[in-house]
């Protein structure tokens, strides 16, 4: 069965802890995520620091382990300076007793709100679902996309006629590289290309569609076929020669592809509609009364 956002990114989490415990020779605590000193984060800190989270950020964090980590890290940092604060007896300062109570009074109201607006579980329908998919089928749809590898040569605007000359020269030698029998695009990118990042991937960009890419590149692209390599472009940039790696046609996904998608918008916006409901049905039954006149006053002494 597959795991959970949450359950994935708690598993990736323990995965490190018990990475970090061996590297350092410690006998590994499958319950301990990390530790300075004396302060640790424990798996159940982070089920509770991170159980309310939304899921696409559940999935984010799941997904990309740096981004744990420093979670993590910063779970303890707050510890580290909790722990100094208490050696202090900062929780007593009259300031933070009043700040503690008013935090304390948000999260009761918004989590009891929160609740109180949660769609039920068995929204949306299989009927509503499908509806909400036909009526938003044609912003669904994904254009023509393209898989691309680049070689980049840099040559700013303003360049002065030798540089220009140079340039010209050694895009000439990559271009007569590239006509070669069983030339290695790749390769080539490798040695040649000064976008280092791509160049490190052998050129390649990754997928980008249609809109995504630079009017002057994408007359080219569009018309070069799967492994072609355009000529060389010149942008305000530079140099770029493109290589073709693949194309995927336009298209609708299916429902089922987008269902989950659908079923987290849908939810939120009863969710939404739902909290408005409530509070103006407590407004209704608890009228507000505003003494303006006092407010007035207290925000020319704020403006003073």
């Amino acid at each position: 069965m597959p795991l959970s956002p949450l359950r994935a990114f708690l598993c990736l989490a323990l995965s490190g802890a018990l990475a970090c415990g061996n590297a350092a020779g410690e006998p590994a605590d499958a319950n301990i995520l990390a530790r300075i000193g004396d302060t640790e984060v424990k798996l159940q800190d982070v089920r509770a620091a991170f159980g309310d989270l939304e899921p696409r950020d559940q999935v984010a964090m799941a997904r990309d382990p740096a981004l744990l980590n420093q979670a993590v890290r910063s779970l303890l940092i707050q510890r580290i300076v909790l722990k100094e604060a208490l050696s202090r007896k900062w929780d007593q300062q009259p300031s933070v007793v009043a700040q503690l109570q008013r935090l304390r009074e948000s999260a009761i109201s918004e989590s009891y709100l929160r609740e109180a607006s949660k769609p039920p579980e068995g929204y949306p329908s299989v009927s509503e679902l499908q509806s909400a998919y036909d009526a938003g089928k044609a912003g669904l749809f994904v254009p023509r996309q393209f898989r691309l590898s680049q070689i980049f040569i840099a040559l700013p605007k303003d360049a002065g006629k030798g540089m220009v000359e140079k340039v010209q020269s050694r895009i000439g030698g990559i271009r007569k590289q590239l006509l070669q029998p069983n030339a290695d695009f790749a390769m080539i990118a490798r040695a040649e290309s000064e976008e280092k990042e791509s160049a490190g991937r052998g050129g390649e960009i990754g997928w980008l569609t249609e809109a995504q890419i630079q009017p002057e590149l994408r007359a080219q692209v569009i018309t070069l076929a799967t492994n072609a390599i355009s000529d060389p472009i010149r942008l305000n940039d530079g140099w770029h020669i493109l290589r073709c790696l693949e194309v995927k046609d336009g298209y609708t996904p299916s429902l089922n592809e987008v269902r989950d998608r659908i079923v987290q918008q849908l939810r939120a916006e009863r969710s939404r509609a739902n909290r408005e409901a409530y509070l103006a049905t407590l407004l209704q039954e608890n009228p507000v009364s505003i003494n303006q006149l006092a407010l007035s006053k207290l925000l020319n002494k704020v403006e003073k």
